[in-house]
């Protein structure tokens, strides 16, 4: 264990103690559900109590949840607080690009959890049941793109076509009256977004962010480019994190009460245990879906991506769509099945994603000089993207842009079937999307393409038409609470239009759909 410097400032979480009388931190993550997760959260007036004690102990309270409260505080704050010592370690981490690296991870030898505090022993006893220290996550200004001499896709509408999001729009499904929240390193109010007339809200900072007018790292501008082609009418907002409290952006994120949470990030738990700081993440997750909102993740670049592996968001997965129309899966993006939730499979359905080394596919807008737009500028492909490290175009891709693009099929969803829940949203998906049987996920993780499912890329490459139009189907055939069992469809659906429930295009689109033609 190497020396900590007591001045650093370190980012954590505390639980009050739970209502239901288990520790949020003892619990495994399985029995922190949508169902359940309400066991988790707190007495208000404890709450406001332990606030209280840990901002005269001098503590910085970042934010409030009903699960747990965001902190930050120098090292020697923690010690003094909780009678413990903090120590720091170089753990193994998988970062951008499937990077194999080391990273500074910080403990306490009062608990076996990793990154757990138990506050037994202190003055916070009485209030809080623990205190996880946090840990890093990894991402998995002209308005018109530069031309580069390789196969890539441009948006919107390569992506949009390859989705086939543009039969959903021209059936009148945008994502218009969907609020769709992102997750990441911010947004920048690149020209390409403004001379599209998207609906961009102001950013919200999440604990430990800053500077809501920059995105110094552009992971978050570009990715967010993907959703937008899909639902390019949705009302948009960027919350943008500290890459030391994810979970404490993502509650700032489900306190918008938005219909979808879309995160491109995460990080690698092949096996277990999970830190604390995973199980407070878990539980923002169980209670955003315990709201009603479609929460979709990165399934990872290489990584075990958590919370991709959650049983409760949808993971995305990648596919390689070549020049000649082909479908491949993308050797970039993670196939595994849990091991630490058994019977889970990563990927559920795959959006567009690039091919190793670096996943360059697709050439998104971000913030002039920054870190994405200097750090693969130049150069050849597929080493570098042969963009200008001052241009604010980049490409890139990874299910950090599946993900997105994902979020924008749920977000035309959503308007074409207001009951639509994310278990619907899932099976749909799943039932529509285009089976890919060529190529294998990333060798790290596994994972081979076959007929049907399969690890490589789940149900295959997501159809924003195709599914646009079952979830409208299901909106005007089955009631309320029907859930998604498979539907029968009537001998003739033209049935429908006597009762004004479908009109004629909704109508020709289904059956469109059904023969499968092309127009």
């Amino acid at each position: 264990m190497a020396k900590v410097t007591k001045s650093k400032v370190l980012f954590a979480h505390a639980s009050v103690h739970s209502i239901g009388g288990k520790s949020l931190f003892s619990a495994h993550p399985n029995e922190i559900r949508p169902q359940t997760v309400q066991a988790f959260r707190s007495e208000k007036e404890l709450t406001a109590q332990a606030v209280q004690q840990l901002q005269a102990s001098g503590f910085n309270v970042l934010q409030v949840s009903p699960t747990t409260i965001a902190i930050a505080a120098p090292v020697e704050v923690y010690e003094t607080a909780f009678k413990t010592k903090i120590t720091r370690r170089e753990e193994p981490v998988v970062k951008e690009e499937g990077k194999e690296t080391t990273a500074e991870m910080f403990d306490s030898p009062s608990t076996d959890v990793p990154g757990l505090i138990d506050p037994a022993g202190s003055p916070f006893a009485d209030v809080l049941e623990g205190v996880s220290l946090n840990r890093p996550v990894y991402y998995f200004a002209n308005k018109f793109a530069p031309p580069v001499g390789y196969w890539h896709l441009r948006i919107p509408g390569d992506v949009s076509l390859g989705l086939n999001a543009d039969r959903a729009h021209r059936a009148g499904f945008t994502g218009r009256g969907i609020h769709a929240v992102m997750v990441d390193s911010g947004w920048y109010q690149h020209p390409y977004f403004v001379a599209r007339g998207y609906r961009i809200n102001p950013v919200v900072l999440g604990p430990g962010a800053s500077a809501p007018e920059h995105d110094e790292n552009g992971h978050g501008t570009g990715e967010s480019a993907n959703l937008l082609a899909v639902a390019p009418d949705v009302a948009f907002t960027m919350v943008k994190m500290s890459f030391v409290d994810s979970a404490g952006a993502f509650q700032a994120a489900v306190a918008l009460n938005p219909h979808i949470i879309s995160c491109s990030w995460g990080s690698d738990i092949q096996t277990g245990p999970l830190r604390s700081d995973d199980n407070v993440l878990a539980a923002a997750v169980a209670d955003a879906v315990r709201r009603g909102i479609i929460v979709v993740c990165s399934g990872g670049n290489g990584h075990f991506g958590f919370p991709g592996q959650h049983p409760d968001v949808i993971a995305a997965g990648g596919v390689f769509l070549q020049p000649d129309g082909s479908l491949r899966a993308s050797d970039y993006a993670s196939g595994f099945a849990s091991l630490v939730f058994p019977g889970r499979t990563v990927p559920d359905v795959s959006g567009l994603v690039g091919m190793q080394p670096h996943g360059a596919y697709i050439m998104l807008p971000v913030e002039p000089r920054n870190q994405i737009d200097t750090g693969g500028a130049g150069g050849v492909h597929p080493a570098r993207d042969q963009t200008l490290s001052y241009d604010g175009w980049a490409a890139f891709s990874g299910t950090s842009a599946a993900a997105p693009q994902l979020a924008g099929i749920c977000a035309l969803m959503k308007q074409a079937n207001s009951s639509l829940t994310l278990a619907d949203a899932r099976a749909i998906l799943q039932r529509t999307a285009i089976d890919v049987t060529l190529g294998s996920s990333h060798p790290r993780t596994g994972g081979v393409a076959g007929v049907g499912p399969d690890l490589a890329t789940g149900a295959g490459l997501a159809d924003a038409h195709k599914a646009t139009m079952l979830a409208r189907l299901r909106a005007v055939v089955l009631p309320p609470g029907t859930g998604v069992a498979p539907l029968t469809t009537p001998a003739d659906p033209s049935t429908l239009l006597a009762t004004g429930k479908l009109t004629m295009d909704e109508y020709q689109a289904f059956e469109d759909m059904l023969l499968g033609i092309s127009h």
